[in-house]
Order: structure tokens, then sequence, then C-alpha cells
């Protein structure tokens, strides 16, 4: 069968929200562990999408976002991406750092900051998903990009070659005292490893 967004059954939607679930929950015990306190975090949303619908989920094509990008490659092939948009990641740095810097700028030191935490949240991610398909995936060196959304969207396509057009997005909201911070994770998988995935939890198509 072809999978289209519209052929996915409840069934699949329902696995692939509670490998949402358990990926974001994973990623964000990391991160209350880097920072040595307690995080907050609402159930996680999480949809299958059109790429080309993407951008409009983060606000249009022309918001500033920044974006942790990493390949994919092992059992399942593709892409996945940690997106914030700049009062997100600013507020996260900050959560991070101990500090209360109210500026949108990002710094050299903010920069690198943000690719750490992109790196252990994608790769606690990533470890929650192999764990749980028994599938061998690795990932890439994250690359950090600040840009508009469309064109940071752009990146796996040029960076990694074709992706396919369906798109696991995780939408997690993170809270610390009064600071929240929304991020998105993207699971891009090459077009042949989304049933590869769903097979390797028993749901066939």
């Amino acid at each position: 069968m072809d999978l289209s967004i519209e052929n996915l059954n409840n069934l699949h939607l329902d696995v692939l929200q509670e490998i949402g679930n358990i990926g974001a929950g994973n990623a964000v015990t990391a991160l209350a562990n880097m920072i040595n306190k307690k995080v907050d975090m609402d159930v996680p949303s999480v949809k299958i999408l059109n790429f080309s619908d993407i951008s409009a989920i983060l606000g249009g094509e022309e918001i500033v976002v920044s974006g942790v990008y990493f390949g994919i490659t092992g059992d399942i092939e593709g892409n996945i991406m940690f997106l914030l948009d700049i009062e997100s990641a600013k507020t996260l740095i900050n959560i991070l750092m101990g500090r209360d810097n109210k500026t949108e700028i990002l710094d050299e030191m903010d920069k690198s900051a943000l690719q750490e935490i992109g790196n252990i949240l994608s790769g606690a991610y990533i470890s929650s998903l192999s764990s749980l398909t028994g599938l061998d995936i690795k990932i890439s060196v994250p690359s950090l990009c600040i840009d508009m959304a469309g064109a940071i969207l752009s990146v796996p396509a040029i960076q990694f070659g074709h992706t396919g057009d369906k798109v696991l997005l995780v939408e997690t909201v993170l809270q610390d005292g009064d600071n929240m911070v929304t991020g998105n994770f993207l699971l891009i998988p090459e077009t042949s490893s989304f049933p590869t995935l769903l097979n390797s939890l028993g749901v066939y198509i």
C-alpha cells in the first residue's frame, strides 16, 4: 500500500503518538539532568503532516526560527530537526545558563549552547525511538541554522538529498517556573522508511 496521510488509520496514529510521547519525555528528562532541575512538560502534540505544511504550523515561511538538524542513517534514513522560535530559543538558553537575558540576539555562546541542547534532546529522542523499535538508528553531527522557517526547511533536501513528503511533528511545551518553551521535533524519513518504522512496531501497511 502507498503510504499517505489519508490511509494512515487510527492504530498507526496511536503508535506514532506513543513514539512521540516517549521520545519527547526522554528528551525532557535529558534536559532536566543537563540543567539539574525539574522541567515540566505538557502532553506532546503529535501529527503526521505533509512536508509542505510545516512552515504554516511554525507561523509562516518568513518567521525566524532556530533549527538544529541531523541526518539519520541505519535501518531508517532521513532527517531530524529540532526547531524553536527565537523567543523560545533564548528562554531555553537562559534556563540552561541560569540567567535572565531579555534580548533576542543570539551571540556565539548562545549558539553553541543551543546546538548542544539540540544535540542532547535529539539524541535522547532517537535513542528512545531506537529502543522502542529495535531499529539501528544513527544520527550525524548536528548543524545549527538561524533563518526564516522556509529557508531552514529547505536544508534537509539540500544537504541530505531527496526526502519523503511525510513528516512526524512532535510539538512539546516545556515549563520551568514562569518560563515556557515551545519546541518542535520533526522526524523526516525517506519515503521507504515510514513503513519500516511502523512494521518494526508490528503495525503493517
